[in-house]
């Protein structure tokens, strides 16, 4: 068993979503908390049947004990609201701590409207990927593991070398260790996997495994594909500046690596003449300067074809 305590990649901003949603998670699990012996109810209500998905709201008696409820309507905002509760708070604990490790740098990477959104919607598509799986599966689904499984994809893939002191546990072993983010995420995706293949045909388990899979994976896959929408603009603008100089593509290089290394502006997905990077990162892929290096590699490439 490991558990991850604390990423070596400091922040530029102050992780404002990420703290809140740390917040309203907590905060709505006390609610739960005080529904007392009506929080049966109070999930089935909120939380997201597979079942009601595929028949479009058709109310159900859940399993697990759970009393049957007509949910609130339009049906589909469960989707959303079954994000923010937890089963218990083990369920809870772990979840937070992977999101306040991992959720900060992933919040100063993207920008705080643009975490959020990524958040919500790879949340959405970790539930979808589980009701496809489990159709039929009368069982609500509660939990931010989902949303979170997507942070850690798009972790992995802007800070694969990035150490993580982990603790690692077995029975009368403990130890703490330093292993880069994409040893730690990639044992975890594997867990998942293997946890997931064995829940189909068997009507699932207690936990949502293909939430986590397809979460992670959605991460994961929409970060992989900004970053290449990245490095062709990148290029472009390269040879846009070269070409209004009337100068070669090594001299419109330099000059936009002379403007990203002396823009003070955080945000990799600023706007505008100037292409600011966040300030050197430990661990950081690109050494902390994405732009810089995704014109090196351009260069590269250029020298390679020449």
């Amino acid at each position: 068993m490991f558990l991850p305590l604390k990423d070596h990649n400091p922040t530029t901003i102050r992780p404002t979503v990420t703290i809140g949603l740390i917040a309203l998670n907590c905060f709505v699990f006390l609610v739960e908390l005080g529904h007392g012996p009506s929080l049966p109810y109070f999930i089935a209500h909120w939380g997201a049947v597979p079942y009601a998905f595929t028949h479009f709201g058709e109310v159900v008696a859940v399993g697990n004990n759970f009393p049957p409820t007509g949910g609130p309507s339009p049906f589909w905002i469960t989707g959303i609201t079954s994000m923010f509760l937890h089963g218990g708070w083990a369920h809870l604990l772990f979840n937070m701590l992977f999101l306040w490790i991992f959720g900060n740098n992933v919040e100063d990477f993207l920008g705080h409207f643009r975490y959020l959104v990524f958040y919500i919607v790879t949340g959405l598509l970790g539930l979808c990927t589980h009701v496809l799986l489990h159709p039929s599966s009368t069982i609500p689904v509660v939990g931010a593991s989902g949303a979170i499984s997507g942070v850690l994809g798009a972790y992995m893939v802007l800070y694969p070398r990035a150490r993580v002191t982990t603790l690692v546990f077995l029975l009368f072993f403990v130890t703490f260790i330093e292993v880069p983010a994409v040893v730690l995420l990639g044992f975890w995706i594997i867990l998942q996997l293997f946890s997931g293949l064995g829940s189909l045909g068997h009507g699932g388990s207690g936990t949502a495994h293909w939430a986590h899979i397809g979460g992670f994976a959605a991460g994961y896959f929409i970060l992989r594909f900004w970053l290449a929408k990245e490095l062709v603009s990148a290029r472009r603008r390269v040879a846009a500046g070269a070409a209004a100089s009337g100068g070669t593509f090594a001299e419109g290089f330099a000059a936009a690596r002379a403007r990203s290394s002396s823009s003070t502006t955080p945000g990799f997905f600023s706007t505008g003449d100037d292409y600011p990077p966040p300030p050197p990162k430990v661990g950081h892929r690109f050494g902390g300067d994405p732009i810089g290096n995704f014109l090196e590699e351009i260069e590269r490439k250029d020298e390679d074809d020449s």
